[in-house]
């Protein structure tokens, strides 16, 4: 997944002088201890930069708007090691514009019981000081991450690399550029969407182009390009001919080949990172794209179909966001298809037409070329599979008319119960928290779509983390969840967020 940029996050200790230098000496001792350690645990995706400490209102004021200006500081990490006056962080809080973790922690593991003294006190009071600092930062209504304990614990150490990857997220959504190929599917209301108050809120641009600009440059595709792609094709996925003729075959798959290369062109020209299609509108083109698409999804383009331009800056978004992740299982655009309803097996199939990403499958790919009624195009060629087992999350971003509002869903993918050899597409079975009934209940309740932004790579706290940093309503569907609660839940949103 590229970016464009080598992200670092700074970290900012805070101080002052009141115990002498020889106290601001052991501060900064302190602060690159932890700094080194942090980078030397292999739990971090991003390195940590350490910074001078900050004991003036200068000192923090300068070094929060270099954050600003400098591309590759995704954010900044504070922590208060000794008593920091809180008043001296109000103007370089006010100016600074990226992402703000505070760092609630101590140098020193335990209370050293047998020798701490008044010196040893007034130097490590974290405790005291990160009150102080927290207090300002509440009072000033700043949106930030606060994670507690000790530095060199593993499980505050992946918290730090979590909100690292959302942090990134917020910073890469403001370089996401959505291009649409035709308008949104006639008559659909929750695929569509205020696009200037997205781009105020999330930095998205959202632009349309007629069908038939980007169909010139599939046809401008020379054939060499296009034998070439079929081939690795060819070399990569299983071909399951199913009585068709070979040659004529390899001919469906050709289209989507050219349609791959053509559109991947176009995007690249005119730095797009997300795209939409719409089978009611596609032109000249042969087919609808398919496993062009899902090739495009691979490499890290996000999509959402029939003009859904929400999900498909959500799934670039988190694409960004998991990208890097060891073992990663994948994330992909979907769609709630139909249940099985069968007590003790419920669940929601998951697929679409043909675009559902190869990073979510488990075991072989295979293409086929099928029939496809909507579009009124040849069949169109398709990668399918089925998708991996294990906990992911479903996400749905809704304009509510007045606001935005993210709905993440915990589920837990399986196989299905038995093998559907006439189902010619992707698909993934999965069975939402707490259960059918409730998730799919509030789910309906708070507006969610059918279209959906799925990663087996990222959490709830993660989505809810960006959507607090966009300054939007989040709504978590888990294994807590009660439909009484959560409609209550709804109806307090709505007074907050009106």
């Amino acid at each position: 997944m590229v970016t464009g940029k080598n992200y670092k996050f700074w970290f900012c200790t805070g101080s002052q002088d009141l115990y002498g230098d020889e106290c601001l000496r052991k501060v900064a001792e302190h602060s690159r201890i932890i700094v080194d350690n942090l980078n030397q645990s292999g739990v971090l995706p991003y390195e940590v930069v350490w910074k001078p400490t900050m004991i003036t209102n200068e000192v923090i004021r300068k070094t929060f708007n270099e954050a600003n200006a400098d591309e590759e500081c995704a954010g900044v990490i504070t922590w208060m090691h000794t008593f920091s006056p809180a008043k001296s962080w109000i103007l370089g809080l006010q100016e600074y514009r990226k992402p703000l973790m505070h760092l609630h922690t101590q140098f020193n593991e335990e209370i050293p019981y047998d020798t701490i003294d008044m010196d040893f006190m007034n130097e490590n009071q974290s405790a005291h000081g990160d009150r102080e600092y927290g207090h300002i930062v509440s009072r000033m209504g700043i949106e930030r991450k606060v994670i507690v304990g000790h530095w060199a614990d593993k499980n505050v150490q992946e918290r730090i690399g979590s909100w690292m990857r959302t942090a990134v997220g917020v910073m890469e959504s403001s370089h996401i550029r959505v291009m649409r190929v035709a308008d949104n599917m006639r008559n659909v209301a929750v695929t569509e969407g205020d696009k200037v108050e997205a781009q105020i809120k999330f930095g998205w641009e959202i632009d349309a182009y007629p069908i038939n600009e980007i169909a010139q440059y599939v046809e401008d595709v020379p054939k060499g390009d296009v034998n070439a792609l079929v081939e690795e094709y060819y070399d990569k996925y299983d071909i399951i001919l199913e009585g068709r003729d070979p040659e004529e075959f390899k001919k469906h798959v050709a289209v989507q080949a050219g349609i791959e290369i053509g559109f991947e062109k176009f995007l690249e020209e005119r730095n797009y990172q997300a795209i939409v299609t719409h089978f009611g509108d596609l032109g000249s083109l042969k087919q609808l794209p398919g496993l062009a698409i899902q090739r495009l999804m691979e490499k890290g383009y996000g999509f959402g179909a029939e003009g859904d331009w929400k999900t498909a800056a959500m799934v670039r978004l988190m694409k960004i966001m998991a990208a890097g992740v060891k073992d990663a299982k994948g994330t992909s655009f979907f769609e709630d298809y139909t249940y099985n309803l069968v007590p003790g097996k419920e669940g929601i199939l998951q697929a679409h037409m043909l675009e559902v990403c190869p990073t979510v499958a488990d075991g072989p790919i295979g293409i086929k070329a099928c029939p496809l009624s909507m579009g009124d195009r040849e069949d169109p060629a398709r990668l399918v599979f089925t998708s991996k087992e294990g906990h992911g999350i479903a996400t749905s971003l809704i304009d509510l008319g007045n606001r935005f509002r993210l709905i993440i869903n915990d589920v837990e993918c399986k196989k299905t119960e038995k093998s559907m050899p006439k189902l010619p597409v992707a698909t993934a079975f999965w069975t939402p928290e707490p259960n059918l009934q409730v998730g799919a209940e509030s789910w309906i309740l708070a507006g969610g779509a059918h279209h959906t932004a799925f990663s087996y790579d990222l959490t709830a706290e993660q989505m809810g983390d960006w959507a607090a940093a966009m300054g939007i309503e989040a709504v978590y569907i888990d294994k807590d969840t009660t439909i009484r609660s959560f409609k209550n839940e709804l109806k307090w949103n709505s007074v907050f967020y009106r």
